[in-house]
């Protein structure tokens, strides 16, 4: 697994390489760590950029899960982009298409993440 990270406007696009798997889930998570703590309102989104990732295994979306939860307690935001076909497949049966922000490309993803909320009554 390889992991690369790109800043663009407000939004961290973490693009993954590879397999997750057991054998480094705990690395993934180490590497995404540090990104999380800056995933929260007024803050930087985060693009799961995932055009190379093979093959997500139960371990993989522990990490996943507990990125979603502690994005959404800090108020912060993270998409997926760009999912293989076996890894939203993979996304669908374990319904978490539900818990992440889901979209085809990269930019779209981004775009989303850098627009602004709009204000109530504007």
């Amino acid at each position: 697994m390889e992991v690369g990270v790109e800043r663009r406007g407000n939004a961290r696009v973490i693009a993954v390489k590879g397999r997750i798997d057991h054998l480094n889930a705990s690395a993934f998570h180490e590497q995404l760590t540090p990104h999380l703590q800056h995933c929260r309102s007024n803050g930087d989104g985060i693009v799961l950029d995932l055009s190379a990732l093979d093959y997500i295994s139960s371990a993989g979306l522990r990490i996943f899960m507990m990125a979603a939860k502690q994005a959404r307690a800090q108020g912060g935001r993270i998409a997926v982009a760009q999912m293989q076909a076996l890894v939203q497949e993979i996304f669908e049966i374990s319904h978490f298409h539900l818990v992440y922000e889901i979209f085809t490309t990269t930019d779209e993803a981004v775009a989303a993440l850098n627009r602004q909320p709009e204000t109530a009554g504007t």
